[in-house]
């Protein structure tokens, strides 16, 4: 059912009548569509269910237009981003086109939904506010980037369940939960890629988020152990352009201190524990979303 998805996005973009907007949804990457999917897997492909897929999918495609912008940066899924074909004038107004017709289109579906989308709409842009913030410094709480990750990613995955859950008449908390852990776990992998694919694949050059100032999950754990002088040393490489026998260092301290694989069971236990929760409500079938969440290669 995900081509009908496809199909009410590209109507909901035609509504608007101009063929600019029109001309630069084409040029959008559509991804995996993990959020309809996960929609469409919970409550099933009644049109009010299909309509509410498409505009978290509308939703999620601008907050990627704003966060190229913010990142500058210029490929998305190894394809030029709209801020590299156009500008970023351009990218924060489709961004902005994108959620206004998506909060237009919510007030057809009801208003429970309304507002489980709208809070996390609201979540996501805290949390970039708050990943832009981060950025200016070298952070070590791993709470901090919990929650940072939760409101800029997590949200909409967890709002993406509950939505669904509602139309469904399934209990909300539940799925919430579910969600929110997918989000996390799929952040957390995110951010492992970063550091673990090659930049032919990832779109961008290898260990970017950290000269761009992001200390994710591995670093916090990095920094962690090392000694004295790792430590200082890992903090003045902190948000520059890494030399290669720099970027050399990091992976090999990653490496000797299992790193990756301490960040990689931290996620793959919060996609157990979500697995887990939806056995017990009959939802094995939801187990299969749980692991492409983080058995992926971007």
């Amino acid at each position: 059912m995900l081509s009908a998805v496809e199909r009410k996005i590209e109507q909901f973009v035609s509504d608007l009548n101009d063929k600019e907007v029109s001309a630069l949804y084409t040029k959008l990457p559509h991804g995996k569509r993990l959020r309809a999917k996960l929609i469409l897997k919970i409550a099933g492909s009644s049109l009010s269910v299909v309509k509410t897929a498409a505009i978290v999918e509308m939703i999620h495609a601008a907050s990627l237009l704003h966060d190229d912008v913010i990142d500058d940066a210029y490929t998305r899924r190894n394809k030029p981003s709209i801020n590299a074909l156009y500008g970023n004038k351009t990218a924060i107004m489709l961004g902005d086109i994108l959620y206004s017709k998506g909060f237009f289109e919510l007030n057809n579906i009801s208003p429970e939904i309304s507002k489980i989308v709208s809070n996390a709409v609201i979540q996501l842009s805290l949390g970039e506010l708050k990943d832009v913030s981060l950025s200016k410094t070298f952070n070590l709480d791993k709470n901090i980037y919990l929650e940072m990750i939760y409101q800029k990613t997590a949200s909409l995955i967890e709002a993406s369940a509950g939505a669904a859950a509602v139309l469904a008449g399934k209990p909300k908390d539940a799925y919430m939960t579910y969600g929110r852990n997918l989000g996390l776990a799929f952040q957390m992998i995110d951010d492992l890629l970063d550091i673990t694919s090659d930049s032919a694949t990832l779109g961008k050059p290898a260990l970017h988020d950290f000269v761009e100032g992001k200390t994710t999950l591995p670093y916090i754990y990095l920094y962690e152990e090392l000694d004295d002088a790792g430590k200082t040393k890992l903090r003045s490489l902190h948000a520059k352009v890494l030399h290669e026998n720099e970027q050399a260092w990091i992976l090999e301290e990653m490496r000797e201190h299992q790193i990756i694989e301490k960040s990689y069971f931290e996620a793959k236990e919060l996609i157990d524990e979500a697995i887990d929760l939806m056995n017990t409500h009959g939802e094995e079938a939801l187990s299969g979303i749980a692991k492409e969440m983080i058995e992926r290669d971007f």
